[in-house]
């Protein structure tokens, strides 16, 4: 969604303004096309998805990418004044901050079954404690 807003909001602006902006790397590989990318250029890829086989380790990390999400929002508020765009930055942080409140749920959950023994963490022994 973010990729799209500014696709949006840089889809008229001359070459030159990319120019000024230093942001030519950008506009002459993708246009104002949406590529997913991180501010400083890094390219998404799988390899940012963190995945261990442990329900708990998987958690904890899904959990600390909600918070580092809403971090980027917060900075991104930061730097905005255009009431449009801080209303779909302020919806997409509110999603962040549910999702860790679920994520949460389900490591409280997780935890419970754990401590009652009636779960397994993968790669735990059945008489490990907690």
């Amino acid at each position: 969604m973010v990729g799209t807003l500014v696709s949006q909001l840089s889809k008229k602006a001359p070459p030159k303004e990319w120019l000024e902006m230093k942001s030519w790397e950008y506009y002459a590989d993708n246009g104002a096309s949406v590529f997913p990318q991180s501010s400083q250029g890094s390219p998404f890829t799988a390899a940012s998805i963190a995945v261990t086989g442990d329900p708990l380790a998987n958690l904890y990390e899904d959990l600390a990418a909600e918070q580092k999400a809403r971090a980027v929002y917060d900075n991104i508020l930061r730097l905005s004044d255009d009431p449009d765009v801080n209303d779909v930055i302020k919806f997409l942080r509110q999603r962040e901050v549910v999702h860790f409140q679920r994520f949460g749920e389900a490591l409280n959950k997780l935890q419970s079954d754990l401590k009652h023994k009636k779960i397994t963490g993968t790669g735990m022994k059945k008489d490990c404690k907690k």
